[in-house]
């Protein structure tokens, strides 16, 4: 696999393992609480992130499906300008809050086992898709934001910024717990 995308695979499964990291230290009864009215809990970060991943999957597949892989043999991946400002807003310690929009924003969080399942199979399904784009132009390949349909990036960069943006919201998690 390229290094570029191995790095992606590495960072997605540490989320899954700082998930269930969380998830074995953390009381149930508090991954509902919120640290303040204006934060998300626990529950509600994990919960963002499935809507996150359920949304992106179906973009990330139609992408790959119209893919032809590149036959001039092993490429450096460029995030192009737009996911590099993404990808830089994304990362833990959070700088600067993003209000997300409305679809994106969890009703009902659910019970902790429930929310940490359905984060693995997403999670395995991301992964599935970042090797299955291994060998592919990922720089030429575009998608739509599943936040803002104006706002559009290569593949790779959406890879970077899906596993940047569970780090952050899992930092985030992290806190809430933390602050119980």
């Amino acid at each position: 696999m390229n290094p570029q995308l191995q790095a992606v695979t590495d960072e997605l499964n540490a989320a899954e393992t700082r998930l269930h990291e969380l998830a074995a230290t953390t009381a149930p009864l508090s991954w509902s609480r919120r640290p303040e009215p204006a934060r998300w809990s626990v529950a509600e970060c994990v919960a963002h992130l499935n809507l996150t991943s359920a949304a992106s999957l179906p973009r990330l597949r139609e992408a790959l499906a119209g893919a032809v892989p590149d036959s001039r043999g092993p490429m450096r991946y460029r995030r192009d300008p737009m996911g590099w400002l993404l990808w830089r807003t994304m990362g833990p310690p959070v700088r600067m809050r993003l209000k997300t929009t409305a679809p994106f924003i969890p009703r009902a969080a659910g019970d902790p086992d429930e929310l940490v399942a359905e984060f693995d199979r997403w999670q395995a399904e991301l992964v599935g898709c970042v090797r299955e784009a291994d060998g592919l132009p990922l720089g030429r390949i575009w998608i739509r934001s599943p936040f803002n349909h104006r706002v559009r990036y290569n593949l790779y960069s959406a890879f970077t910024i899906l596993s940047r943006h569970q780090h952050r919201h899992l930092w985030q998690a992290e806190r809430a717990a933390a602050a119980l």
